[in-house]
């Protein structure tokens, strides 16, 4: 059984256009014959055609959501120390709280339309008339000087909505960037945990690395003392010193990737790598925090990529509204009022006032499709956002369930793994025993040292492998949640 899609169905835009132009037209003629205030034509939201689960494919019983600390649940002083610093001081998300500004801005602009303009003006004319030559008498002209100071304003009759969904349309885009904001948020703290998890799996393999070095170094001596002894071979010795090989030859790229994710520490907390320091530690030493999910619906509201995406297709239906008032006659009111006076000291007298009406309205007629095609454009651009909206939708549902099974994998892989490296450690020493003591198969040895090299190299990589899938969980569920306000028995 699944629920109805709940997330944009109640949501209206002011501002957007009816179904037909007949019916945009004809409601627009009735405004105008009873209000001077215009009115606002309104349209839902397109509706998705989405169905939402009621509970996850992987997840058990819901239970209470992530906390907006996500990351405390690790239990890493150094971790959590990390995480606040890049949210203070990430350049991406300062640079997604700039984009916020401008989209502010820019809102700001698009709302100055639903208001009158006012400007303030005065100026000084000096001009001299030509002089003329009469019955031999010449006239020298005459000087003239002139005094204006005036008021100008304007104001555009928003009937069919042109201005207000235009400011809608603004309104939402900035919405979105706020959202933006917090995908990039969202995603500058998995990349802190997912590359600190790194550094910590690149130490513990180093440190496995350098155990089992010493481990092929002990091995390669007593092939070497039974080689003295005559029971060992030139062959069993070059064999052995091909495994310690192999082992010294894991250490440099470990040592390239724990500077490289070190340096990405680096950048997410806008800092010089010559200045970061991780101490890290062991991965061992990282406790496992137990996310549950919620419910299906919840992630409609927290995930910001959705939000976002939602966010710009109430955009884009405002912006049909705008597009469909074109259509109509634009009305303009212009009024200019001031003094004009020739002696500066009778410029504000009430002889010298004076001023100007004009109403005009201005009905596009043929402009070679440009309206028209702004129209359709603008439909377009809502069919795109909204099948993008429809995809993001699914594929968070998709990115949860795979971030459960990925946990739910890595888990049993991890409990295998250390199944595989307890046995593989006990094969091993019974191995160096029976070496010791001359009485071991040199290939035996060979075999139950790789297999113990091995299955502790992917130990680590499981234990890092979980710690991811946890990290993309919270990534997935939209980061941390704020805390439900539970409703009073009382209230209405």
């Amino acid at each position: 059984m699944t629920n109805s899609f709940p997330a944009v169905a109640s949501r209206r835009l002011c501002g957007s256009a009816p179904r037909s132009l007949r019916a945009a037209g004809l409601l627009g003629a009735v405004c105008l014959a009873l209000s001077s205030a215009g009115c606002v034509l309104t349209q839902d939201l397109p509706d998705p055609a989405l169905d939402v689960p009621t509970q996850y494919k992987y997840a058990g019983k819901p239970d209470a959501p992530p906390a907006l600390d996500w990351w405390r649940g690790f239990r890493s002083p150094e971790l959590t120390q990390l995480m606040e610093e890049a949210q203070t001081v990430n350049l991406d998300i300062a640079a997604a709280v700039a984009r916020m500004r401008e989209a502010d801005a820019q809102a700001r602009q698009a709302g100055a339309a639903l208001l009158p303009s006012l400007s303030g003006g005065g100026n000084e004319t000096y001009s001299r008339t030509s002089g003329s030559s009469s019955s031999g008498l010449t006239n020298g002209g005459r000087e003239v000087v002139n005094y204006q100071a005036s008021l100008s304003a304007s104001y555009q009759l928003d009937f069919w909505g042109q201005n207000r969904d235009a400011l809608q349309a603004a309104e939402e885009t900035a919405t979105a960037n706020r959202f933006d904001r917090d995908v990039v948020a969202l995603t500058t703290l998995s990349s802190v945990a997912n590359a600190y998890f790194q550094v910590l799996a690149s130490q513990d393999r180093l440190r496995t690395a350098q155990r089992n070095i010493a481990s092929a170094q002990r091995i390669l001596d007593a092939i070497r003392q039974r080689r003295q002894a005559g029971t060992g071979t030139d062959l069993d010795v070059a064999q052995q010193e091909s495994v310690l090989a192999n082992q010294k030859a894991l250490v440099p790229p470990l040592r390239q990737t724990l500077d490289q994710n070190t340096n990405a520490l680096a950048v997410l907390v806008s800092r010089p790598p010559e200045s970061v320091r991780v101490a890290g530690g062991s991965l061992s030493h990282v406790a496992i925090p137990r996310v549950t999910p919620g419910l299906p619906s919840e992630l409609l509201t927290q995930r910001p990529d959705i939000r976002r995406q939602e966010a710009q297709l109430a955009s884009a239906t405002a912006n049909i509204g705008n597009a469909r008032a074109q259509f109509f006659p634009s009305i303009q009111l212009t009024g200019n009022g001031g003094y004009q006076s020739s002696a500066l000291v009778s410029l504000f007298q009430p002889h010298a006032a004076f001023f100007q009406l004009v109403g005009s309205a201005t009905q596009p007629i043929f402009d070679g499709g440009k309206i028209l095609g702004n129209f359709e454009y603008a439909k377009a651009r809502q069919d795109e956002l909204l099948q993008t909206y429809r995809k993001t939708i699914v594929q968070a549902f998709a990115d949860v369930d795979n971030a459960l099974y990925s946990i739910k994998q890595t888990t049993i892989k991890l409990q295998l793994q250390r199944q595989v490296v307890a046995a593989s450690r006990r094969a091993f020493d019974l191995a160096e025993q029976q070496l010791r003591a001359g009485t071991a198969d040199i290939v035996t040895v060979l075999n139950t040292q790789l297999t113990l090299f091995q299955a502790e190299d992917s130990l680590q990589q499981a234990q890092l492998a979980r710690l991811l899938a946890i990290v993309s969980l919270y990534q997935a569920l939209g980061g941390g949640w704020e805390p439900r306000m539970e409703k009073p028995v009382n209230a209405l």
